[in-house]
C-alpha cells in the first residue's frame, strides 16, 4: 500500500453520547458520499473522503472490506487520517464527523 497523505492535525474534542445520538439522527437519511473498493484506501480516496467531510462535516463511507478485522482497520485509517470521529458503524456503512469551523451545521 502506498504512503497516506497526512493531513493537518486538527483538535478534536471526544463526542459525548448525547453529541453521538444527534449526529446518528442526522446520518440515518444520509446517502454514502464515497464507496471504499477492493483496491483499498488509496490517496485519491482519502483526498474524496477529505474533501466530503471538509465540506458536509457529517459524511456516511460504504466500505466493502473481505472480513470484519479489515473493515474495522479501514474504518480506523480513515478516522485517523482525516482526523474525525467515528460516529457509527454498521454493516458496510461508516459514519464519520468533523467540526467545520465556518459551518457548524451540526453544533
Amino acid at each position: 500500500m502506498p504512503d497516506l497523505i497526512q493531513y493537518p492535525v486538527i483538535n478534536i474534542m471526544a463526542l459525548t453520547n448525547q453529541q453521538k445520538k444527534k449526529l446518528k439522527t442526522h446520518a440515518h437519511s444520509l446517502k454514502p458520499v464515497v464507496m471504499l473498493g477492493q483496491s483499498g484506501l488509496s490517496n485519491t480516496v482519502l483526498d474524496e473522503i477529505e474533501q466530503a467531510i471538509e465540506h458536509h462535516e457529517l459524511i456516511k463511507v460504504k466500505i466493502a472490506a473481505a472480513d470484519r478485522d479489515e473493515k474495522k482497520e479501514l474504518i480506523q485509517k480513515i478516522a485517523e487520517q482525516t482526523q474525525s470521529e467515528i460516529v457509527q458503524t454498521i454493516g458496510f456503512m461508516a459514519v464519520f464527523y468533523r467540526e467545520n469551523s465556518d459551518k457548524k451545521a451540526y453544533s
